[in-house]
């Protein structure tokens, strides 16, 4: 049961639940139940050996509420384990057991962790809804980092399960004269675009020859734009907009380094994809990355400041000079196989009392 799955419309979303379920899918028998309060439509992207079923309600009904509660209810009677996702999903519950069955609960959620990039209203409901982690037999979260906060607010088993990166085939980066920088993320605050740029313009301004692609849309697109403007650089920045796997794919394998200058990621997919097309990574330090990068091919930053990383940038690419694309694969290998993550699942669900049948 998940309030986060993708769409035809929004294909990014939700697209590490749809990677779990498709890996456990390849052994068990699953089926995924998105609760739609986004009233989107549309078949999933990608697919996989599950079945789907999507309820779209809105959060302005309180009768909606009481419909989620009926619905997953009904789909729970004959299931060995509910798995939930992400705190805000358990909303129509509040305190409240959503089955009687055995219960583990996946948490996604970077408000989680980093409150102070929510909205007034949305610390409302992180206060209202944060005790409710007390109640799943088992808590699995992806990071170290996003583990600690949840342990706070219960005493039962808490696990970490990483996301799941499709492999890929490893091309090495152009290191042409032109340092190409690549960003992967939303367009908003929290994901640093206007860092970015203001990191763009110290390192030419320091006389190395850079560029800058950021895959991704939002809020931010204008004021990005404005500020590559008003810093000299705007010929030096591309934004894509939102591609698909292939496209974000594509846009890693074109770069020479990862950057994303965040102020709070619970995993932060990307990073690992970057990794794993064996690209090194420079990212904000409030993110679960650090329990993954390996030192040697990534930088941390914790001075929010465009110089700072355009330090990193530079740090990483010096330290990393002499590696190849698949050196940098290998500080990574395995970690995010789907037969891993299904192995840490059937695990978290043998914690809460769910044998898988033969």
């Amino acid at each position: 049961m998940t309030p986060w799955f993708p769409t035809a419309e929004s294909w990014a979303s939700g697209r590490f639940v749809a990677r779990e379920a498709a890996a456990l899918g390849a052994e068990h028998d699953v089926h995924v139940l998105h609760l739609d309060w986004q009233r989107t439509s549309g078949d999933p992207e990608p697919d996989g050996p599950f079945t789907l079923e999507r309820i779209a309600l809105s959060r302005a009904d309180p009768f909606d509420y009481l419909r989620a509660r009926r619905i997953v209810a009904a789909r729970a009677a004959n299931a060995d384990v509910v798995h939930t996702h992400a705190l805000t999903g358990l909303l129509p519950w509040g305190r409240k057991r959503p089955t009687d069955r055995a219960w583990v609960h996946s948490e996604h959620w970077s408000g989680i962790t980093a409150p102070a990039t929510l909205a007034p209203a949305e610390r409302m409901i992180r206060r209202m809804l944060l005790p409710a982690l007390g109640g799943p037999d088992v808590v699995v979260t992806e990071s170290r980092r996003l583990a600690d906060a949840v342990r706070a607010h219960r005493t039962g088993p808490t696990v970490i399960v990483p996301c799941i990166v499709p492999a890929t085939v490893v091309v090495d980066p152009p290191r042409e004269a032109v340092l190409r920088i690549v960003a992967v993320g939303g367009l908003i605050p929290r994901k640093g675009p206007l860092l970015a740029v203001q990191a763009l313009a110290h390192l030419v301004g320091e006389g190395c020859d850079s560029h800058l692609t950021w895959v991704g849309d939002g809020p931010e697109r204008d004021a990005m734009l404005a500020e590559a403007s008003a810093l000299g650089v705007a010929e030096r920045v591309r934004l894509t907009g939102v591609l698909d796997d292939a496209g974000v794919a594509a846009a890693l394998d074109a770069a020479d380094i990862f950057l994303l200058p965040t102020q709070g990621e619970n995993f932060c997919v990307v990073a690992a994809e970057a990794l794993s097309h064996g690209r090194p990574i420079v990212s904000g330090a409030e993110t679960g990355a650090v329990d993954y990068a390996d030192p040697q091919v990534s930088v941390f930053v914790a001075e929010q400041t465009g110089q700072a990383y355009a330090d990193a940038v530079l740090a990483v690419s010096a330290a990393t000079r002499d590696l190849s694309a698949q050196d940098i694969v290998d500080t990574v290998a395995g970690r995010f196989t789907p037969a891993a993550v299904r192995a840490g699942l059937e695990a978290a669900y043998a914690m809460a009392g769910v044998t898988a049948p033969r």
